[in-house]
């Protein structure tokens, strides 16, 4: 669905579904580059380690006026709180891995999955 999304809009990004580490999916459109790449596999590691969106710990970033270094003793260079990377959460299991897009402005990388997961889900 967020490849159909993305084929619709002529949208410049890379989607990632990952499980437990296993890349399962992973797509990059016209417009992309390899630090796209990059920046899936921090908002990833994000994802992971807080079981939480990339940009909700953004968005808690922000309002603490902190950085990832100074509030969790992490590197930015290994992980990135911004917008596009979401938990596939199983109930009574947990968070399994990850849906990402990278390439738009974090509140739109962010807003595509969400908008994206939304349509999908009302069909499952």
């Amino acid at each position: 669905a967020l490849l159909d999304a993305a084929k619709k809009d002529s949208l410049p990004i890379v989607i990632d579904i990952t499980r437990s580490g296993q890349v399962l999916f992973h797509a990059a459109m016209p417009g992309t580059a390899p630090d796209n790449d990059q920046w899936v596999l921090r908002k990833n590691k994000t994802v992971g380690r807080f079981q939480h969106s990339s940009f909700m710990i953004g968005r808690i970033l922000e309002k603490s006026a902190a950085t990832m270094e100074e509030k969790y003793l992490i590197s930015s260079l290994e992980f990135a709180a911004h917008g596009g990377a979401f938990p596939i959460i199983i109930r009574n299991t947990g968070v399994i891995g990850t849906i990402t897009v990278s390439g738009l402005a974090q509140e739109d990388d962010h807003a595509l999955v969400v908008r994206v997961l939304r349509e999908w889900l009302k069909k499952a």
